[in-house]
């Protein structure tokens, strides 16, 4: 998909320049492998050249680990002399940053090659395609995705993170009380804001509840008519909600599991697909009798386990699971049961959807949704019938069947010749290089617990 026509971009700019002459920088920002935000910073002056011309940067910026280091094995860094593609904006993502100080404003960007067609590492095109499939079947993807994180002190004590103090009562949260509204009263401002913000710079995000955790909220994002928008919406929503704690003196962490004992950041999506005349396909008064929605369930039944690696994509991530934390470990799948990892909710015939519920929230939107989307399309196209839906606790009906560590997640996705199908094998190849890289790298390391256990006693 080549950028948009040279005038049309340029009106864009003119235009918000115009509205904003107080604006005096543009962070241009383009999301990497593990979802982190990266890119660069303009003076005002500059953003005509860059919907003329785009920005330089190099491919390696999707050959990078979690630490920001190139992982050579990838081919994407010396191999190709380090060199640079080009990055053209993202249309409609040109908006204010509400946390800076000194006004500044924020523009999406996506990779191309020198020719201009699509850089095939870049996480946004990966989806692309993915979403391609569903245009040549006349649907369109509707999504939603709900976003938990802990809101956390600057400051660590010995290395771990504890929860803030509230502003009004100067205590640490110690609640597990879910949707508690007491506790949304603890930290009224720094959450008001949140949602001020997304408002500001036009990210649907419509509610903030409670959750089991100390210190845990979720936002809600409404849902859109456009998948790769839906997850544009992810991404900054998290880089707003970063700057607004900070700016209310508190950190944030969206890693999966922060806290033994404590539930884990999840990341859940919600999938429903429209007809060309704008029907949920899925739409029905008894979910069991609807084949496209059955057909669905099946395919992402069975390509869970090989997309997990994007579900899941670090060590840390698979210590969310634990059935006293609503975490499901086998693809398993019922009407409004949260214990299983496909939601069906059915409390409308027009809105029934499906809502994945196992990626966590360190997970990278698009990667998440490919891999998600890769197996709905699988299960309409073979025509797969799912397993029987389950009703009541599925933790005490159904064994543990997904991978349930990194390693054996790239040995999924790596051996998968369906995830093949949607999205590239030179990319996956570049996912595992990076993923086993920082497992190696994680495996030679030595505990706090590897020493107090075994110092003095071996």
């Amino acid at each position: 998909m080549a950028p948009p026509p040279r005038a049309v971009q340029l009106n864009e700019a003119n235009a918000f320049l115009k509205e904003h002459p107080e604006v005096q920088y543009v962070d241009l920002l383009i999301t990497d492998m593990n979802g982190v935000v990266r890119g660069k910073r303009i003076e005002r002056a500059s953003l005509h050249k860059v919907y003329e011309k785009g920005i330089n940067l190099p491919a390696s910026l999707f050959a990078l680990d979690i630490n920001g280091i190139t992982v050579e094995s990838t081919g994407l860094g010396m191999d190709i002399g380090d060199s640079d593609r080009t990055c053209f904006p993202i249309p409609n993502t040109l908006c204010k940053e509400p946390w800076q100080k000194r006004p500044t404003a924020q523009l999406l960007m996506t990779m191309h090659e020198r020719d201009g067609a699509p850089f095939f590492a870049d996480p946004r095109e990966v989806l692309r395609q993915v979403v391609s499939k569903f245009d040549e079947l006349g649907l369109t993807i509707c999504a939603a995705f709900e976003l938990e994180f802990y809101l956390i002190d600057q400051e660590n004590i010995n290395g771990r993170p504890q929860p803030p103090r509230s502003p009004i009562s100067g205590k640490r949260p110690h609640s597990t009380q879910v949707y508690l509204i007491d506790d949304l009263d603890e930290y009224v401002d720094c959450l008001q804001d949140i949602l001020e913000g997304a408002k500001e710079q036009g990210i649907p995000a419509d509610a903030i509840v409670k959750e089991s955790a100390p210190a845990q909220f979720e936002v809600n994002l409404h849902h859109v008519a456009d998948p790769i928008k839906a997850c544009d919406y992810a991404v900054l929503l998290k880089r707003l909600i970063k700057n607004i704690a900070y700016d209310h003196e508190m950190d944030t962490t969206f890693m999966a599991k922060p806290y033994p004992g404590q539930a884990g950041n999840g990341l859940h999506v919600h999938i429903s697909l429209l007809d060309k005349n704008g029907n949920n396909i899925f739409a029905t008064e008894n979910p069991l009798e609807s084949q496209a929605l059955r057909h669905a369930i099946g395919g992402l039944q069975q390509t869970m386990p090989a997309s997990m690696a994007f579900l899941c994509p670090n060590v840390n991530s698979y210590r969310r699971f634990g059935a006293q934390f609503y975490v499901p470990n086998a693809p398993c799948w019922g009407m409004d049961n949260r214990t299983v990892a496909l939601r069906v909710p059915t409390d409308s015939p027009d809105a029934v959807r499906i809502e994945h519920r196992v990626a966590g929230a360190d997970a990278n939107p698009y990667l998440l949704l490919a891999g998600i989307l890769a197996g709905v399309h699988h299960g309409l196209t073979n025509q797969i019938e799912p397993d029987e839906p389950i009703e009541g606790n599925s933790y005490e009906q159904v064994e543990q069947s997904l991978p349930t560590n990194l390693r054996d997640a790239l040995r999924e996705l790596d051996d998968s010749e369906i995830m093949a199908r949607y999205i590239s094998p030179d990319y996956i190849d570049i996912f595992v290089a990076c993923k086993e890289s920082e497992l190696a790298e994680f495996e030679h390391s030595i505990s706090d617990l590897e020493y107090n256990w075994y110092l003095h006693t071996v």
